[in-house]
Parts: C-alpha cells; structure tokens; sequence
C-alpha cells in the first residue's frame, strides 16, 4: 500500500487542508465519546474519519458533522479533531500495597503506557545521533464553550493528553538465564491534578480573553505549572484544549493582545502548525509531507507557512525527516547499493511529526529489527519443533516451522484462521514455552480461549457468560501492557514469556506495537496475526500493513476459508466483489427500506422480534451495527428506538437504568461492550465480559454509552451470533470496502443488511479502498534488516 499522504483535497476538517466548520455551531450534530476517542464519522481507514453523520470509508473526504471518525474511539471531529483532553484523574498507584485504593483499567493502562514511555525517551536520549529537531455567553465565548462542552460530553472527539513523566532509567539487558519467578510492576505515581490557585488564575486569563472559564480546570491540567502566564504570553496555547479550534483561539488572542495581535504572529504560525499534525496523527498519519502540511497552514491564514513550520522545528514543538523516495517496487533503496554521487543527487520526501509519534514508530522500529535479527531462543529441538509441524495440517504446519527458527512472522486470514495460532500456542506450550496470545477486546480474548479449550489446550471449561477459564494463556493486548492480565513482568521488566501471538494486529498503532515490542524480552517470539483487509487501527500508523509491504520476515498465509454463505460473501467483499450467495438457512437477509423513518422501524422488528422468531437468536445476543453515531438513523437514535423496546426506562442513572446494553470506552480506542449492573455513589457498575468494571458519575457521559447499536470500529475484534447492519440513504458517502467487509464480518450465524443506499454499496465495495497513511516504518526498517 502507498505510504503517500493524503491529498489536502481529501484531508477531513480539521486535518491539513480540509475546510474549517466550526466546531459546535449550529446545525453541528456532535457524537458522544467513541472508544474513548468520541468522533461522530468513522472512518473506513480507521482513524481516518468524515464529519457526516455516517462512517468514512473513504476516511477524510469532509462531509458535514456528527459522523464517527476511524477506530471505534479515537477522537477526531469536524469539530474539535486533534483536541487533547481527556487526560486522566489521578488516581491510586498501580499495584500498592495494602490499603492502596484499586486503581481502575484504564489508569492503570495509562500508567503502564508512561513507563514505557519513559523507556523509550531514555533509549532515543542514549543514541549517537538524535532526532532532528527542529454560562451566558455569546459570540466567540459562546461557539467555544460549546466546541469544549461537545467534547467534554462526548458529543464530539477528544484526544488523550499524557503529561511527561520523570525519564526513568532503561531496564538493563537481559541475562541469558531469565529469572524464572515472574514479579508485579512498580507502581506508578498518578499525577497530581492542578491546584485550585492555579486554575483560578488560569480563570481569571479565560475571563479576560472572554473564554468560557470552565475551561479553567482543562487549561490548566494541560498547559501545567504557570499556565495562566503561559496563555498571557502565547494565547494561541489555548489550541492545546479539546474542542478549540484556530479561529476560536484567534477571537481569544485578539481579546487579550489587541493591536498586537495577526494572522502574521509567529506564535498563531507555531500553534497552528502543532495543531494541524496533530489533527494528522488522529487521522492515522505519522507525520505529513512538507507540501502538504504548508498548503494547509496556508488554508488556515497564516501568511508565511514555511517560517511558521520551521519556528515549530526551532522550537522542539515538530521534528523534520528527509527520507528516500521508494523504489520501484515500494521499498526504499538502500544507501549501500548506490555510489557516493547517486546517493548525493538521490531524490527525498520532506516528513515532519509530532516528537510523540516519532519516537515510538522509531522505537517500534529498532524493536522489530531486534526481533527479525537476533536468533529466537532454543526452546525445543529442531526435531521437536518438527514433530510437532508435522502433526498439524495445511497452513497451521507452515505458521509452526516459521515460528521454530524466527523472531518476528506475520500471519494472514479471516476468523477460520484462528485454529492456526491456535494449533502453534498448543504446540509451543506443549514444548515448554511460555505461550500466551493477545487480542484487540474482551470479546475476541474469550471467544480465542474457548478455541484453544475445544482444541484440548486450556485445562477448565469456559466459565459463566462466556468468561475465559482463569488459567487460560489469552489476554488483552490493553490488559496484558498494564499488568492487569498475563504472564506479569519479569525481574528485567520484560514480560514473562516465550512467544506471544497478537491477534487483531491491524488494530495496532504505532505506540501500542511499540510498547509491545520494548517489552519482549531478548530472545522471544512475536507473531502478528490478523485480516489484513479490516478497518486499520485508531491511532497513527499501519503497523501491520507496513509491515506486510516491508516484508522483513516470514509470512503465513491462511489457506483456511471461511465457511458457509457468510464466509463466501465476505470473502467476495474483501477481493473487491459483492456476490449473490445462497443461503438456504436464511443466512444472508436484504430487507430494502425507503427513508430514515423506516430504516429504525425494520431494524427495530429484526431485533426484537424477526431475528429471534425465524433465526432462533434472541435480541441479546444479535448485534447493530451502523456507519455512524449522528443523524436519523445513527447509534444514537437506533439505541433509543431499542431501549425503549428492550429495556424502558426512565435513565435515572445519568441516562442509563440496569439491563441496559452499554459500550463502555476506558481509553482512546477501545470499546467494551456489556450491561449496566447499578449505581450508586461510587460510579455506574457495570459487567463487560465477565468482567466488572465501576466508572466514575463523571466520567460516565464521556466513556459509557448505550450498545445495542454500534459502528463499525467499536465492533471491530468481536463478533455475535446475529448481526444487524444498517445503511441508510445518506450513509452513500461513508463506505468503503474495509468497511463494508468489517461490519459484514462481525456475524457468526446470520447477516441482516437493512439496506437504504441502492447502488452506492456494490460500489463502495468495488472502488473505494482504505485511504493511505503516511507513516515512516518501512523506511526505518530497511536500514536495520541484512538482506532488505
């Protein structure tokens, strides 16, 4: 896949060069929070998002507001993409002693991704060569306290902030000999949240700019120590807070400069430019090319955008790449092939990034290399290993003899698939290796370990509401980095294992693979595993597609199909075609609909009474899935139309009452599906997999909402018996193949497609791709792997 950027053409509003819509204006619908990231279009290229109020399949095309952006929940708007809030409350350390209070999920994932990140900075900090651096209100005050108000309920996306934390020294290398006793992490010390003299001169600054000073507690949580002098002197810092747009941040900074302020201000240039990469890294870019990015300051009135992108580099605020143009067949070329003056006259592409973003796709990079280079440790014979081939079948025995002799494969095919890493965690336990496999959410993790119990590996039975036996070698990808589930860490740090089989691997970010990688230790095996033709991760990057273009490493590819009328349709799907398939069990229903009206009504009748009548699943366990949150038939009004249906109520605990189906989002790109058990002082409770989990009353309207229908990124990972997908009439501009091929993938049994968008669908499927990102990975890895 090409790793050009986007066109600013087709960037979505808020990236470079999309027009801007202003962010909670009128007539703007908002979304709630998706996956932690709360965008209103989802984009077909994950992270990639419209603003209509469908999913973008081809992410970043601009239409109107309300739609959910890329990965179920990764924060984008036409609105308030690339804000940074939700940052985290402090809360108590991961892993106290007694009497320490429990800290939840979702901060102790956080506070697992800080140290890792603290290793990461120490580890560039340690290179030869750094980095190139390089309340009644109205007007202005109004439109911005209902941009951050939207993104603060979620009705439109917010991006995580992560304070910088302390550098921590680099856990030291491995000894050959692991220490066999796996121990808990150290704690991590939550930050603390601002203090009340401080907010209340950062109040007092908002009151002045005629910004609303709610935003005082957001400011300065974000901006830290002195921020109320921080916006005196730079008020275009106030682009930091969720929800702010440029020209909102430009009526603050007339207020306060007066005469002083214009569009010619060096400071507006460099928060503008921070601003558009980050609106770049939520659309799923790693960094832009130079052209790109100036066009787009330009579009954004600032006079001189080349001045304005090297005062951010000057500042440390973006770093600068020049890299390779990639050869003929999409690899870069490596220096040593060429001569001294080739090499001088060769041709680059100008990137620049985000420091964040930069780091760990290189850190990702410098982990990979290790793996691909460096022996796997001997655990087993050669002959073990081979025995143990021979005795699996097909593709299972190709993916076994890989994993033997390689630290790194890649592992391609659809859900039938999964009896291949299946078969290779069987075998590699059976030689004495520490196997565990991870996956994308809770759902697959447990529907991952009751294969391995049918195929005779996990020692229990699956327990009550499909929970994964204890003992069961299956985690979570977010569980396994925050120590919340696994093998635990070793004395070293490193996780305590041999091999590890991460499923879902398209729904890897750069920082997620990174901190992956920099956890395995010396001598591991890492096996990548996914349908390379979902929808791509929320985050930045394309990890697992990078790396299959790469080709750094072995790559198995499943020759195990998947069954039935459904396999066939979505196999069809991924190649590019949408057939006719019979399906004499009434696997696959079209049920045409006219107007938004009665697209809800038959969606409503599927649920609730067709599906289980003539299909024989019941209502709870049949799926919605919807391209996006806004709009007549969006999740919002379909979760409505079913939970009145399902579970009347009156919502009195902040618009939830127990039974009722929920999401619940803990962290940018994560959706846990479940049901609300109560509430009390503590939070709303909740049970998700088995699994309870209490969020806070006030987080609830950001992180919890109503889950009979879902979009497509918050379903993607699992899968239900029944699947319900719903396309109005104006969800035509949101498709997309990987779409398309997500949301029909997510049914085990039976496939109801309420279908309003006539022609619009076959050609989604035929013509719209997933839309490029542009990333660096490939271009750090050829340098770093002999033979590339």
């Amino acid at each position: 896949m090409s790793t050009e950027p986007e066109t600013t053409e087709d960037a979505e509003p808020g990236t470079p060069g999309a027009e801007s819509t202003p962010a909670g204006g009128p007539g703007t619908g908002g979304g709630e929070a998706d996956a932690g990231r709360a965008p209103d279009t989802e984009g077909g290229d994950a992270g990639t998002g419209q603003t209509a109020d469908t999913e973008s399949g081809d992410a970043g095309t601009g239409q109107a507001a309300d739609a959910e952006s890329a990965e179920a929940g990764t924060g984008q708007t036409a609105s308030a993409e690339g804000a940074q809030a939700g940052t985290r409350e402090a809360g108590a350390a991961e892993g106290g002693d007694a009497g320490t209070p429990q800290v939840s999920e979702a901060e102790a994932e956080l506070r697992a991704q800080q140290v890792e990140r603290e290793r990461i900075e120490q580890r560039k900090a340690e290179k030869k060569t750094p980095i190139a651096s390089g309340t009644k209100l109205s007007g202005t005050a109004a439109d911005l306290l209902a941009a951050v108000r939207a993104v603060e309920s979620g009705e439109k996306p917010a991006a995580t902030v992560f304070e910088e934390p302390r550098p921590a020294p680099r856990r030291a290398t491995p000894e050959p000999e692991r220490r066999p006793q796996p121990v808990a992490p150290a704690p991590v010390s939550a930050p603390a949240g601002p203090a009340p003299e401080a907010v209340q001169a950062v109040r007092q600054v908002l009151g002045e700019g005629g910004a609303p000073e709610v935003l005082a507690p957001q400011a300065a949580a974000v901006l830290g120590e002195g921020a109320d002098e921080q916006l005196r002197a730079d008020p275009w810092q106030l682009l930091r807070i969720a929800g702010v747009r440029p020209e909102q941040a430009d009526g603050f900074a007339r207020a306060l400069l007066g005469a002083e302020c214009g569009p010619d201000d060096e400071r507006r240039g460099r928060a503008v430019t921070g601003w558009l990469l980050e609106q770049a890294a939520l659309a799923g870019h790693t960094v832009l090319e130079m052209p790109a990015l100036l066009a787009a300051l330009a579009q954004r009135g600032v006079p001189e955008p080349d001045s304005a992108v090297q005062d951010a580099i000057a500042e440390g605020e973006a770093l600068v790449f020049q890299d390779a143009l990639e050869g003929e067949a999409g690899a870069p070329v490596p220096a040593e092939e060429e001569g001294a003056e080739e090499d001088e006259e060769r041709p680059v592409r100008v990137l620049v990034g985000l420091e964040r973003y930069a780091l760990a796709e290189e850190s990702l990079a410098d982990g990979l290399a290790r793996l691909v280079n460096s022996a796997p440790k001997q655990d087993g014979s050669a002959e073990e290993w081979e025995r143990a081939a021979a005795a699996a079948q097909g593709s299972a025995a190709e993916l076994i003899r890989a994993v033997a002799g390689q630290g790194l494969v890649l592992h391609t095919g659809g859900e039938a698939s999964l009896a291949e890493p299946a078969a290779l965690l069987t075998a590699a336990r059976s030689l004495g290796l520490r196997a565990w496999a991870a996956t994308h959410g809770p759902i697959g993790r447990n529907r991952f370990a009751a294969l391995l119990r049918r195929s005779g590996q996990a020692a229990d039975a699956l327990g009550q509401a499909g929970e994964a036996p204890a003992d069961s070698p299956v985690a979570t990808v977010s569980g396994l980095l925050a120590g919340l589930e696994g093998p635990g860490r070793d004395t070293d740090g490193a996780l305590d294992l041999d091999l590890l089989v991460v499923l879902d691997a398209p729904q890897l970010d750069v920082e997620t693979a990174a901190l992956l990688t920099e956890s395995l230790p010396d001598g591991a095996r890492l096996v990548l595993a996914g349908d390379p033709a979902v929808l791509w991760s929320a985050g930045p990057g394309r990890v697992f597609a990078d790396l299959l273009a790469a080709r750094i490493c072995p790559q198995v590819a499943s020759r195990r199909p998947d069954p039935g009328p459904l396999g066939e349709l979505v196999s069809g799907i991924g190649i590019g075609e949408l057939n006719q398939v019979e399906a004499p069990g009434k696997e696959v229903v079209i049920v045409p609909v006219r107007d938004a009206g009665e697209a809800v009504h038959r969606t409503v009748q599927l649920v609730v009474d067709s599906v289980p009548r003539a299909i024989g699943v019941p209502a709870e366990e049949t799926q919605v899935i919807t391209p996006g949150h806004g709009g007549a038939v969006g999740t919002r009004a379909l979760n409505a139309a079913l939970k009145e249906r399902l579970n009347p109520g009156p919502g009195r605990f902040g618009g939830f009452d127990p039974g009722d189906r929920i999401v619940h989002s803990p962290a940018p790109g994560r959706a846990l599906p479940g049901r609300v058990v109560t509430a009390d002082a503590e939070g709303l409770h909740l049970s998700c997999e088995g699994e309870t989990v209490v969020v806070p009353r006030e987080r609830v309207e950001q992180s919890v909402r109503h889950g009979w229908a879902l979009t497509a990124h918050q379903a993607v990972g699992s899968r239900w018996p029944a699947v319900v997908v719903v396309l109005p009439g104006d969800a035509a501009q949101a498709l997309s193949r990987p779409w398309v091929y997500t949301a029909f993938g997510r049914a085990d049994r039976h496939l109801s497609v309420v279908h309003g968008v006539e022609q619009a669908l076959p050609r989604a499927v035929a013509e719209v791709a997933a839309k490029p990102r542009t990333t660096r990975l490939q271009v750090l890895l050829a340098p770093q792997i002999s033979g590339t």
